[in-house]
């Protein structure tokens, strides 16, 4: 059985609690302006949060999304120039978009349209420039982003960051017609690089992770026994 505190034992506890409590009211009084002052700081940086992402940020994805409408469109008919500058109907490009909406989801998808356009144009270094800059925020997006990055390399000549990305490519994605198409494409490089041996271990990789595959099937054509 615990032991009953005795008539001073609880006497010097009330004074404690008494005590504790006078501090924080004494702390409180001293500190007043300050407390309240940081709580209306809170209140405001709440608030301008809220009004930031209601009135400014809504409104501007809202934008960016309307305005990418015919620069997708002319990509879409590969006409990549027009997509990238002058899609028509006084709208802007891919370009304008980037920097006119900067921030938003928009402005971040059109530097990686923008740096496929670069590639089917020609302009390597600057498709390695746009789609590094691109900030890919799905497996899907990484994987489409480093697939493109190999290519644009590839026409560089830069074999070694090609084979990089290539592989980063092959990497990004768990899904069979993602991760299946940029394998294929990585053993498809060795092979046009003469290096047969690392096009069969890929092509043996694709039939064992994906047989069923579209990509799985098309491997086998080329795996030798």
């Amino acid at each position: 059985m615990a032991r009953r505190k005795t008539k001073k034992e609880q006497d010097e506890t009330l004074v404690d609690i008494v005590d504790v409590r006078d501090q924080a009211v004494n702390f409180y009084e001293r500190n007043q302006n300050a407390i309240i002052g940081a709580a209306v700081a809170v209140l405001v940086l709440i608030g301008g949060y809220i009004a930031y992402q209601m009135f400014y940020k809504a409104p501007r994805q809202k934008a960016a999304q309307n305005a990418m409408y015919m620069a997708e469109y002319q990509f879409g008919r590969d006409s990549f120039a027009l997509a990238l500058e002058n899609p028509g109907q006084g709208s802007e490009g891919f370009l304008d978009i980037m920097e006119n909406y900067s921030g938003t989801t928009q402005a971040n998808t059109a530097k990686y349209y923008a740096g496929v356009s670069y590639l089917n144009l020609g302009r390597y270094e600057d498709a390695v420039a746009m789609l590094k800059s691109f900030n890919a925020p799905t497996d899907l997006t990484k994987a489409t982003k480093f697939g493109a990055l190999g290519d644009a390399y590839s026409e560089l000549g830069n074999m070694s960051e090609a084979e990089s990305n290539y592989k980063k490519a092959a990497n990004a994605s768990d899904v069979a017609s993602v991760a299946g198409y940029y394998m294929q494409k990585l053993a498809m490089f060795y092979k046009y690089q003469g290096k047969n041996a690392e096009a069969q271990e890929i092509y043996k990789e694709i039939t064992e992770k994906y047989p069923d595959s579209e990509w799985g099937i098309e491997a086998q054509k080329f795996v030798m026994d």
